[in-house]
């Protein structure tokens, strides 16, 4: 597990990571999240020793990170670091003898790569021919070359249309299967809110949630429901216990102002005729990200 303890970092006067705490778990899709600012770069910074922090520690499996046991994480900047007139497949398996793989290694997990983030058919050509969208699945490949122990990705999903985003996903997810803690930010809260296991939102340098998913869903959502029937919900309006949010015709969102309201709603519906649906409503991960930055 990949611990990030306490860490505070200034820039003369100005702090901008205060007491960061967080876990990132093995074989967990963990999503940092904060607004343009908030120490989300810093923070992964400091977890690959570029930057030292102030105060607190990062530690791997209970121990210092050093450099050898950094040798084995797996990063992706935010902004692409690759050699433009370099050869697709030439780049990725060179990098991947940089973190310590024979020639034959890094040749057979780049060609594996490339399949899997459907690049084959471009491992000949130099990536400042490629797509940006394709530069970021190569950005992505060098960040995986040498099956690193720990995934480190700033904006992986950037430039990526609908269906690239799906194929970078299938690859994650099989490395977060075989235990890999895969630790990434992104702007695009519902690829986040699909693919993540755990999130933690950064504010102002400072932790302002951090949890499962569904935790964090059901310690930020309301007592809302939503009720689909095949009649007119209109008669909701005289019913105790609930605060009408939306009436529609034959569907309704309420809250409760009362505990155990809920039930007498769905008796009243179903003595009114068929009840299509009746749930609880909660949070979108974009609504748990306003409410706590």
């Amino acid at each position: 597990m990949l611990t990030v303890k306490t860490i505070s970092r200034s820039f003369g006067d100005r702090r901008v990571l205060d007491d960061v705490s967080f876990d990132v778990r093995p074989g967990r899709m963990t999503g940092f999240l904060g607004a343009n600012g908030s120490g989300k770069t810093t923070t992964m910074r400091i977890i690959l020793g570029v930057l030292a922090p102030n105060g607190g520690a990062v530690t791997w499996n209970g121990a210092p990170v050093t450099q050898d046991v950094r040798q084995r994480f797996g990063y992706m900047p935010e902004e692409r670091g690759l050699y433009p007139k370099m050869k697709v497949a030439e780049q990725v398996s060179w990098l991947g003898q940089l973190h310590g793989l024979s020639a034959a290694t890094a040749k057979a997990n780049t060609d594996r790569l490339l399949e899997q983030l459907e690049l084959t058919a471009r491992a000949g050509d130099k990536l400042e021919a490629l797509s940006l969208g394709n530069q970021q699945r190569v950005q992505i490949a060098a960040a995986l070359v040498h099956d690193p122990d720990v995934l480190i990705l700033d904006e992986p999903f950037s430039g990526l249309d609908p269906l690239a985003v799906d194929t970078v996903l299938g690859v994650l997810r099989e490395r977060a299967a075989d235990g890999v803690p895969v630790l990434f930010s992104s702007h695009q809260l519902a690829v986040v809110e699909k693919l993540c296991d755990d999130l933690v939102i950064i504010s102002g340098g400072a932790i302002a949630a951090a949890g499962a998913r569904e935790e964090l869903r059901a310690k930020y959502g309301t007592s809302r429901f939503e009720l689909v029937t095949d009649t007119d919900t209109g008669w909701l309006r005289d019913q105790p216990g609930i605060r009408i949010v939306d009436l529609d015709g034959p569907r309704a969102l309420f809250d409760l102002d009362v505990p155990g309201a809920d039930q007498q709603v769905l008796t009243a519906a179903l003595g009114r005729g068929p009840v299509r649906a009746f749930t609880p409503v909660v949070p979108s991960l974009d609504e748990i990200f306003k409410e706590v930055i």
